[in-house]
């Protein structure tokens, strides 16, 4: 249980604590009745919940993220969306990261950062038709970091079989065809070429060695 569910919880004790306190002393010694603590015990009950939300929407979004990836993967993995307390405390600069054991296998989950996972949200509560570049890379680093989790531990591989696979991450979380398309094209024209070497290949091209030939790749054929 992460720090803020705690701390909500803790409240909510509280909250237990001071009605259990009323029916024990309802009749103080000169046998007045007290009246019941509404205004103390709301208070805490909407504290502890405004506490709770945050870590709530954080656990539904990995959850949703998290079945994304599983269907784009094929098998059965997890996103963990960065903590805040992570974030302050984060000097790294990629957006997501999934460990590979010494065996060269992958980890069943990818942490991406909490500024991504926020982009992804919002993607995914709005039309979609007009997405930020924010929200484009977001969405690409779901798609990359799923294909790490897949098996493939190099950059460019990942990249390329990434840009081919956007369209669908994009469609699963809300997108149209054609805005999931657009997306995907959006991210091939004016994110991948400007990304370092390391990520980037020649043969990640239509015919190149790279080409699953999947029907949403985003280059023209």
């Amino acid at each position: 249980m992460r720090m803020l569910s705690w701390v909500a919880a803790g409240i909510a004790g509280l909250a237990v604590l001071t009605v259990l306190r009323w029916a024990v002393r309802r009749v103080d010694a000169l046998e007045r009745r007290q009246p019941f603590p509404y205004a103390t015990v709301a208070g805490l009950l909407v504290l502890a919940a405004g506490t709770a939300t945050p870590g709530a929407l954080r656990v539904l979004t990995e959850r949703r993220l998290g079945g994304i990836a599983s269907t784009l993967t094929g098998k059965p993995v997890a996103i963990q969306c960065q903590s805040l307390g992570g974030a302050v405390l984060d000097i790294g600069a990629e957006l997501g990261y999934v460990r590979f054991g010494p065996d060269g296998v992958p980890e069943p989950r990818a942490l991406i950062k909490r500024d991504q996972c926020g982009d992804l949200a919002a993607y995914a509560r709005s039309g979609r038709d007009k997405p930020t570049r924010q929200q484009v890379i977001a969405v690409h680093v779901l798609t990359h970091e799923s294909m790490h989790m897949a098996g493939m531990p190099g950059e460019a591989a990942a990249e390329c079989a990434a840009v081919q696979r956007d369209a669908s991450a994009a469609q699963l979380l809300g997108a149209t065809a054609e805005q999931a398309r657009a997306l995907a094209r959006t991210y091939w024209t004016t994110v991948y070429p400007a990304m370092p070497a390391g990520y980037t290949s020649p043969q990640c091209r239509a015919g190149g060695r790279l080409d699953e030939h999947l029907p949403n790749a985003p280059w023209d054929r």
